[in-house]
């Protein structure tokens, strides 16, 4: 592992890097770029191969900030993970557990639960009742729905929202999907009351500061 490569995972927990250095050589081009500026909490966008582990890189961020925090007062989701396909958001509903798991078993100490629920279009009414009064700390879910549960009672559950990872951004940017969800993501903010963290990833985005544009606003975006 290169030099650069270690520096970069000294940004993260303990469990966080003994899971990291045991699953992979080393940190992609993309993660050793990406996560200096996701742990200092900037909006980013990134651009990178399939394959390259772009979707890891946004997810350890906020899976190391998440079972290495107190658990929180006010109970709601802390991360949202938007998939312009529903068949990706139960894939990486699947994919998030191994790291999960991989970071808890890691560590020498009890570190604090994350749960996850996913929202589609195919959630069950009992499945979003019980989302409404007990929200996990990561929100899988899709751009209409993420619309729907802005307009609905359930929306208290986003007021916590710390970070957003919207993936395949250029599947949606040039569409009116796109421009609901960028206007989802101006009331989310309005509701927390603060800029919510961003992050857009995609293997084919172009051009790029267009998209950085369309995911910030009028926000300044790593890319």
């Amino acid at each position: 592992m290169s030099v650069d490569s270690r520096r970069v995972l000294d940004n993260f927990g303990l469990a966080t890097c003994s899971w990291f250095n045991e699953t992979f050589a080393e940190p992609s081009p993309v993660q050793a770029a990406g996560w200096p500026h996701l742990l200092a909490g900037k909006h980013a966008l990134l651009l990178a191969p399939t394959g390259s582990g772009k979707t890891l890189a946004a997810f350890l961020a906020c899976i190391d900030s998440l079972v290495h925090a107190p658990p929180p007062s006010t109970p709601g989701f802390r991360v949202i993970y938007i998939s312009p396909l529903k068949s990706l958001a139960y894939d990486i509903e699947k994919n998030l557990r191994i790291p999960l798991s991989g970071i808890q078993d890691a560590s020498s100490q009890p570190l604090s639960p994350i749960s996850i629920d996913v929202r589609t279009g195919d959630t069950s009414a009992s499945a979003r009742r019980k989302q409404a009064h007990s929200p996990g700390d990561i929100l899988i879910t899709t751009p209409e729905s993420l619309y729907l549960l802005l307009g609905s009672n359930a929306r208290e559950g986003l007021r916590t929202v710390e970070t957003v990872i919207v993936d395949e951004i250029h599947a949606i940017a040039g569409s009116k999907r796109g421009a609901h969800l960028f206007l989802s993501l101006e009331r989310l903010d309005a509701l927390c009351k603060r800029d919510v963290q961003r992050i857009g990833l995609s293997a084919t985005q172009r051009p790029l500061k267009r998209i950085a544009n369309l995911l910030g606003g009028d926000r300044p975006v790593e890319l």
